[in-house]
């Protein structure tokens, strides 16, 4: 009797773990939710006919931070061409207030930006693209049909042209 009661317990709080919603962290105005690795994966494997572009950066790599207005300004330019931007912010956790916050308001970053916390980079990086090294900045474009990885940073035409190319 025990044992089921332990079983039954266990089952009941795995579907809640499962189930968990994102967190949500907000300063000035600005919303971030945080992401552990299972519900990022549910968007990664979205579709539709919405090209998607999903860019891993941290506001502590240089490379990122000078792309970032780009990948702002063709989700901006590109939203009525059903082009969708996702930034995943790989900052430190306890960094989402005092850092990755501050930055997007500083920086006017208007696209949707998650905070994905998975400690185990090993265990999600290769469900992404096996041949992701962990380098930043990383994209991810794709859609239902088509879908490329991008282990290095753009300019705003080189961004744009990729983008492009999925709207062909």
């Amino acid at each position: 009797m025990v044992k089921y009661l332990f079983l039954s317990v266990f089952v009941c709080l795995s579907a809640f773990a499962q189930e968990a919603k994102p967190f949500a962290r907000s300063h000035a105005g600005r919303t971030v939710y945080t992401y552990n690795f299972s519900q990022l994966e549910k968007r990664l494997q979205a579709k539709s006919d919405t090209v998607y572009v999903v860019n891993f950066w941290a506001t502590w790599c240089a490379p990122c931070v000078k792309e970032l207005p780009y990948f702002d300004r063709i989700g901006t330019e590109y939203k009525s061409q059903k082009v969708k931007v996702l930034l995943v912010s790989l900052d430190m956790n306890k960094q989402v207030e005092s850092s990755l916050l501050p930055f997007l308001i500083r920086k006017n970053i208007r696209q949707e930006v998650i905070h994905l916390h998975e400690p185990d980079a090993n265990a999600w990086i290769p469900k992404v693209n096996a041949q992701w090294s962990g380098a930043l900045p990383a994209t991810l474009i794709f859609t239902a049909a088509d879908r490329k990885f991008y282990e290095r940073s753009f300019t705003y035409e080189e961004l744009e042209q990729e983008v492009k190319h999925f709207l062909k």
